[in-house]
């Protein structure tokens, strides 16, 4: 029996494994994706820790709560504004993109591979997906941004089209294991899809009501009501039989492009997520493999590889892109870009763990397929994005603007006080007060009203108040703490009365869970924690 110690200490390895992966992958020029495969690869029961590991059943688990945040997250990034021009293509890219693809594939599988019709349709039902996260880990690592608003079709479209890539596999294992009327078909599509759009547009409105309203005491409580937003999203849907996928998809969409609180906060926070779930993701799935088995199945993957980035992927980008005026460049660039990944491995071993047992070659082909698709085609991207003259080199090009979690802007900061009674700025108007230079007042807060003030708005007493100003930049600023005991108060209880240190200055005063910023006549008590701000 293995410990529980020793789990948490393979864990903890793997974690550091693939962090050093990640800082690594960009130098080298290898998506930090693939290196978390190959990482888990090396760990499993083929590689050095031969670590034996082929439980599907818990993995498929695993990674379908994984999948929940980094499809919600997909969506909270989605920048609808700039991915609205493109919305039309983006759509009937993942939807109808989808089909095409895993038909073209399909019947390539059963007419050159041999493969049983029903057989090859799954395997280009499972690959018809294109996977976000990889493309967006390139373009973001290398920063490019490119032309023709294509990252925001790439984003929407790799983002939309897991839901039908589902859908697809859904059917065609209901159809191999008890058979399907097209009825039948209609009536589960329309469930799915019905289900996913009601749910998503439901909940992401109701939780964005909720979050305007509520006020959390705690803080982070308002990332922890997110985070359960994004499992009921998913699991409302799914136990009705929708499409939970979709449903948390459409969820993230909404709440990312929308004003709600500490929304600034939530991004750090949801990429640390989201990257632990990526690498727990990617690892167990490399974890799950058996490198033994993939000679073997390496001819059938290179070939189904090939005919999808070269034949089946490009014939559906022209057909649905060439209606909508898209240009040579931007149609090639977007066909090469339909990488494959951790998606496509999850619907694989959906398949393996279904009734209809098609054994373990197809998640072992799909494995293989990903790792070609991100190997080759993820690392050559940003060269055949420069050889089609698809990068955006103009002024301000940037693509952390596609995502509406950029934060590389000018930096700024907020400052908040009261005013006092019988304060000089109460019953004046805002263009009567002399404000810091590069200072503007934004908001005012009276009792339980909140305003935007104008020039004419006037103060009055009790009125909390916030100053916006730039963030400094480049300043050496070192705090530290002193706690007051009674022996530093004999010379008097007003900071004045302290002897003054040359290069040193109180900044906050704590005192019993409430802080304040003092003055020279602030007096201190015993047990007030100071905090300093000192040059040596």
């Amino acid at each position: 029996m293995v410990s529980l110690p020793f789990v948490l200490l393979i864990a903890a390895a793997a974690v550091f494994a693939c962090v050093g992966f990640n800082r690594l992958s960009g130098r080298l020029g290898i998506p930090a994706l693939l290196a978390f495969l190959l990482l888990g690869m090396a760990f499993g029961s083929d590689g050095f820790l031969q670590i034996s590991f082929d439980n599907y059943v818990l993995a498929e688990q695993v990674c379908s709560f994984a999948l929940i945040f980094i499809m919600f997250y997909g969506g909270f990034g989605t920048n609808w504004r700039a991915a609205r021009p493109v919305a039309v293509p983006a759509v009937l890219l993942s939807s109808a993109g989808v089909v095409l693809t895993a038909l073209l594939v399909g019947l390539f599988c059963h007419l050159v591979l041999g493969f049983s019709l029903l057989e090859g349709l799954l395997v280009g039902a499972v690959l018809g997906s294109t996977d976000a996260a990889s493309v967006f880990s390139i373009l973001r690592a290398r920063k490019l941004a490119l032309k023709e608003n294509t990252a925001s079709l790439l984003e929407l479209e790799s983002g939309s089209n897991d839901p039908f890539a589902y859908m697809l596999t859904a059917v065609l294992l209901t159809a191999m294991e008890s058979g399907i009327t097209p009825g039948a078909v209609v009536r589960l599509l329309v469930t799915q899809v019905g289900l996913g759009l009601a749910f998503g547009f439901g909940i992401g409105l109701l939780s964005i009501r909720l979050l305007r309203r509520l006020h959390f005491d705690t803080p982070g409580f308002d990332a922890v009501f997110v985070v359960a937003v994004a499992l009921l999203a998913y699991a409302a849907p799914s136990v009705l039989e929708g499409n939970g996928y979709l449903s948390v998809y459409i969820a993230g969409i909404l709440l990312g492009n929308s004003a709600i609180r500490n929304k600034k906060q939530l991004v750090p926070f949801f990429d640390g997520v989201t990257g632990i779930m990526q690498m727990l993701l990617f690892f167990l799935l490399g974890l799950l493999c058996f490198p033994s088995q993939m000679p073997r199945l390496l001819p059938q993957a290179a070939a189904i590889a090939v005919f999808l980035t070269v034949v089946a992927r490009p014939l559906a980008v022209f057909a649905l892109l060439t209606p909508f005026g898209s240009s040579r460049g931007q149609r090639l660039l977007v066909a090469w870009s339909g990488l494959r990944g951790a998606a496509s491995i999850v619907f694989a071993v959906m398949a393996v763990i279904s009734p209809t047992e098609v054994g373990t070659g197809i998640f072992h082909i799909v494995f293989l397929v990903v790792l070609l698709s991100i190997g080759l085609q993820g690392s050559l991207l940003p060269a055949v994005a420069r050889r089609l003259g698809m990068i955006d080199t103009g002024e301000g090009a940037d693509v952390g603007k596609t995502f509406t979690d950029y934060t590389d802007e000018v930096p700024v900061q907020f400052i908040g006080f009261s005013v006092p009674e019988g304060h000089p700025w109460a019953g004046r108007a805002v263009r009567e007060l002399t404000l810091p230079p590069g200072t503007i007042l934004v908001t005012l807060r009276r009792g339980s009203q909140e305003l935007v003030p104008t020039g004419s708005t006037r103060l009055a007493s009790g009125d909390r108040l916030v100053l916006c100003a730039m963030a400094p930049q480049g300043e050496n600023i070192q705090f530290v703490e002193k706690t007051i005991g009674a022996e530093d108060l004999q010379q008097g209880s007003r900071i004045c009365d302290l002897p003054r240190r040359q290069g040193s200055l109180i900044v906050l005063v704590q005192r019993r869970g409430k802080v304040l910023i003092p003055n020279g006549d602030t007096r201190l008590e015993p047990g007030d924690l100071l905090v300093l701000h000192s040059q040596n």
